[in-house]
């Protein structure tokens, strides 16, 4: 199987193991891959960790399955008629790269070793959070085929890291290491290598432990008000912060009263 899923209780970790392909994306991947989110988000699993076996997070598109595009009614049919954005209230399809355009209800951590590049870069991007190894790093390599990106990398770059940024990195196709996505906003943590996996699941244990309507209110918020005005978020951000109060937000502050969480201390919440 290129996909699989470790269920720890609250957190779950879909890797793709192609290893062979440094887990480039064919098809048969893609589909498997949106398969495990699918699944993630209608089970009862708190947080997931995106991880691709073998050193690699994703080469990005299968170049060798990509070449056969060539012939234009293949090209016609799996490419425009398969994956292309439906008209009306048809379901989307997924994206080239599987999951890129799916819009999940629960937190993904990207954890990347090695090289994000090109459409493997997109998925990366897909995630809410990216801890990536020293040695990882990732780039629009696709750049040197002539093949754009197209699993929203042109949309979700600029957000992260600004316009002016996200044109240099997209149109140079240079290599962008770890340390320089730290420092522009493309991730969240730097570890050492061999580390990226490991450093996610404690991050989304510590995620998962925290009473889940807040933290899926303060998602949503952050994630569906961009774009708004500061008027229009405010008022999302109420709408969806009041509910999960109702929720949770009494009963955790009759927990603090009682002498849980005292300056500052998350460990006993």
């Amino acid at each position: 199987m290129t996909v699989e899923i470790e269920r720890d209780g609250d957190v779950w970790t879909v890797i793709h193991n192609r290893p062979e392909a440094r887990n480039a994306m064919d098809p048969d991947s893609a589909d498997a891959l949106v398969a495990a989110f699918e699944e993630f988000d209608r089970s009862n699993a708190k947080v997931a960790v995106f991880y691709g076996e073998g050193g690699a997070f994703c080469a990005g598109w299968d170049l060798k399955y990509a070449a056969t595009l060539a012939d234009t009614e293949k090209f016609q049919k799996e490419i425009i008629e398969g994956l292309a954005f439906p008209v009306g209230s048809a379901p989307t399809p997924r994206g080239p790269l599987g999951p890129s355009r799916m819009e999940l209800s629960k937190p993904v951590i990207g954890a990347i070793e090695g090289p994000a590049v090109a459409g493997g870069m997109e998925l990366a991007l897909w995630c809410d959070i990216r801890v990536m190894a020293e040695t990882a790093y990732l780039g629009v390599y696709c750049r040197r085929w002539g093949i754009p990106l197209v699993d929203g990398g042109t949309v979700r770059l600029p957000r992260l890291v600004g316009q002016g940024k996200a044109l240099e990195i997209a149109l140079t196709g240079r290599k962008v290491p770890a340390e320089e996505c730290y420092r522009i906003g493309l991730c969240e943590r730097v570890v050492a290598p061999g580390q990226a996996k490991d450093a996610a699941l404690e991050m989304a244990a510590e995620i998962a432990r925290f009473p889940q309507a807040a933290v899926l209110a303060d998602r949503r918020s952050i994630i569906e008000s961009r774009g708004m005005t500061v008027r229009e978020g405010m008022k999302l951000e109420w709408a969806n912060g009041i509910d999960a109060h109702r929720k949770e937000g009494a009963a955790g502050a009759g927990r603090f009263r009682d002498g849980a969480g005292r300056h500052g201390d998350f460990s006993r919440i």
